[in-house]
């Protein structure tokens, strides 16, 4: 269900792998409000897939996903126009090229409208503009927790890019293991100068009326509190209530606090910090923060309109319910961010259908590939924290010998793409 880029790639999977796929979109009997056509694995947002360079986690992953077969990159790579080291795409011809192999593929037949009820065999692809009704009945089927409606995304970066030297570790009043966070105290002139600086830093404006989130009072955007009063953050996600500079032996003045998201401790959250600044002024802004002056971004923060499952509440490690196996999630709606993550999703969901439907049992590459490691997210993430996530080399295993990351996450992907029959093509 659903005709994106995971949807299109999970029935690609699965026809060629002898399987008879019905592919249901409900475009154009059913229109959402932000695209235009009625192609198969139409672009609505930006025209580019990021890097294609394996150094970058981006380009890493669709390195990996050449080594699955994926027809998303094909026709991408058909459409390419300039875009420096971006796989940036001529979205018109991008989408007709996916729109004909998927429908010129004899075992894949495209039925359009739209459907509520869920599919088992069957892959639920429907992305972030998936229709009130079967919202609905992923909500009753998964329980109501489990599904989000937009997402409040706070920005994280990379451990080994911050100034240890300038942070304490320390939990308010001592409480869970007593240390931690990490926390960046604030002078009173720093706390001032970074609410002005995020009371006039460029905000994202949306582009669609769908994407114009109404904001709850106990998630709001760091900016929006800025703009509420000089105190509204201190009062906010920067209290330093119950905490403690060692170094000086009182409370800070304010606190920015950095929330362990992976457990080797690669990858660190700002708490509190979810916000619709521009990148460029997310960068600058929050570089205003002691300690995080040379900060390595690996997720941007975000607040936009966002169907998706809570998948470590409710899904199993190959995204399928969990009292049904053959009922598979990807894309968007599992909580994985971008287009080659939602597209590689899809392909291991319409490879897992296959191989469950031959009596075999669901794979999952291993967490030392960019695929593996987001599948690994968004099964084994903290239910109460999560929040989409898109591709960074923080979520891969750390390294024990001096191999580099995509060296060896690009090795293990041809162990495993020889695993599950896909040939290998660099």
């Amino acid at each position: 269900m659903g005709g994106g880029l995971a949807g299109s790639e999970a029935a690609w999977a699965l026809g060629e792998r002898g399987v008879a796929v019905t592919l249901h979109e409900m475009r154009p009997v059913r229109p959402t409000p932000a695209h235009q056509t009625d192609r198969l694995a139409e672009l609505v947002c930006s025209n580019s897939f990021k890097s294609v360079e394996v150094t970058n986690a981006h380009g890493l992953l669709k390195a990996e996903m050449r080594r699955l077969s994926s027809i998303v990159l094909a026709a991408a790579d058909a459409a390419r126009v300039p875009g420096g080291a971006a796989l940036a795409v001529d979205r018109v011809a991008f989408a007709e090229a996916v729109h004909a192999r998927v429908t010129g593929h004899p075992r894949i037949t495209l039925q359009r409208g739209e459907v509520t009820a869920l599919p088992s065999p069957g892959v639920v692809a429907t992305g972030p503009l998936t229709s009130d009704a079967l919202a609905a009945a992923i909500a009753r089927r998964l329980d109501a927790q489990s599904l989000a409606f937009f997402d409040a995304i706070a920005p994280i970066v990379a451990a080994d890019s911050l100034d240890e030297d300038r942070l304490f570790h320390a939990s308010r009043y001592g409480k869970g293991g007593g240390d931690d966070y990490w926390n960046a105290p604030l002078t009173e002139e720093q706390y001032d100068a970074f609410v002005t600086a995020l009371r006039t830093g460029e905000q994202y404006q949306p582009h669609h009326e769908f994407d114009r989130t109404p904001y709850f009072e106990g998630c709001l955007p760091v900016e929006e509190l800025a703009a509420r009063g000089r105190d509204a953050l201190r009062f906010g996600p920067m209290k330093p209530v119950g905490l403690v500079d060692p170094r000086t032996g009182r409370a800070p003045f304010a606190v920015v606090q950095l929330r362990q998201e992976d457990r080797a401790g690669q990858m660190w959250n700002l708490v509190g910090f979810q916000t619709r600044l521009k990148i460029p002024a997310q960068q600058r802004v929050l570089r205003m923060v002691p300690g995080l002056e040379r900060a390595e971004f690996l997720r941007y923060g975000s607040i936009h309109r966002n169907a998706y499952i809570n998948s470590p509440r409710a899904l199993t490690a190959h995204l399928s319910a969990r009292d049904d196996q053959r009922l598979l999630f990807a894309g968007q709606l599992t909580g994985v961010e971008g287009y080659a993550e939602s597209a590689a999703s899809g392909i291991l969901a319409g490879v897992n259908l296959a191989r469950l439907l031959a009596g075999e049992a669901p794979v999952v590459p291993p967490p030392t590939t960019m695929l593996g490691a987001l599948y690994r997210y968004v099964h084994t993430a903290d239910p109460g924290h999560f929040q989409p996530m898109n591709a960074n080399f923080g979520l891969l295993e750390p390294l024990e010998r001096p191999v580099r990351l995509a060296e060896r996450a690009l090795a293990e992907m041809d162990r495993f793409a020889q695993a599950i029959g896909v040939g290998v093509a660099a």
